[in-house]
């Protein structure tokens, strides 16, 4: 009887300690490894600011992403504004950060060699973006090209920066994505591209918790976030993201884009 009361006291604790491990996903516009470099020192400085167990995970690519959401895997998520809109819906997501001072537009890149200058001159191609449902890099960029009277067909390559490579090795002419993360790129990809398009602004990706978390965690994540950029630390990491700072964020800083009525994962 106490051997079996042990055991069951150690299974306890250790689902107690599991349920105090809190995930932080982030949407997979490039790969798992350059997230997890970009994120995982954020992520650990999270930790160690609010004192809660987190730990940096992802997808394989945007659609498991999408399905994650939607079943509430994550516990905090970074997500991008489409997805936002839907997830705060769907499962209940409540933002409580986005970049400071930014706003997010999508951008049609082409290889440089290939010389385009506007979207008609890419009148009947076949171009690569991230996924259906990637607002700005392919939402955004689209219905550009569309209302320009461009015909196209799309080829989803799962990332930004699969489109990116898959431009400048030649396999398509141009495609889309965000300059956040085309800044990012190893400079001897970033030097065979540029941007020929840029979309109109929008307000940029959330940083939003699932309401199984309490209060005092989401508000103690939000002061961490908010107080990133006041240290040498954080600002080196916010650098690597290509981000300035994170600023409190509410529900309804995303009603510019609920106003373009999007329904591709309606």
């Amino acid at each position: 009887m106490r051997t079996t009361i042990l055991a069951l006291s150690t299974l306890l604790l250790s689902t107690a300690a599991l349920a105090d491990t809190l995930t932080f996903g982030v949407v997979p516009q490039q790969s798992a490894s350059r997230l997890a470099k970009q994120w995982g020192p954020l992520v650990d400085t999270l930790k160690e600011q609010t004192g809660y167990e987190i730990t940096f995970s992802t997808a394989p690519n945007i659609p498991e992403f999408e399905k994650r959401l939607s079943e509430g895997e994550y516990d905090l998520a970074y997500m991008n504004p489409y997805h936002y809109t839907v997830f705060s819906q769907v499962s209940g997501y409540r933002a409580i950060a986005k970049a400071k001072d930014k706003r997010i537009k999508g951008i049609i890149v082409a290889r440089k060699s290939n010389d385009y200058q506007s979207l008609e001159d890419l009148q009947g191609q076949t171009l690569a973006f991230p996924s259906p449902a990637a607002f700005a890099a392919t939402v955004l960029t689209q219905s550009d090209l569309k209302n320009a009277d461009v015909e196209f067909e799309s080829d989803y390559v799962s990332s930004h920066d699969s489109v990116y490579l898959s431009v400048a090795k030649g396999f398509y002419p141009a495609g889309g994505g965000v300059m956040r993360t085309f800044n990012t790129l190893p400079d001897v990809v970033k030097s065979q591209l540029e941007p020929i398009w840029i979309t109109k602004p929008y307000t940029p990706h959330a940083i939003a918790y699932h309401p199984r978390l309490t209060n005092d965690q989401a508000n103690a994540i939000q002061a961490a976030l908010v107080s990133l950029q006041n240290t040498s630390q954080g600002g080196q990491q916010l650098k690597s993201l290509n981000i300035k700072g994170f600023e409190a964020a509410s529900d309804s800083d995303w009603d510019d884009v609920r106003a373009l009525n999007i329904q591709i994962l309606e």
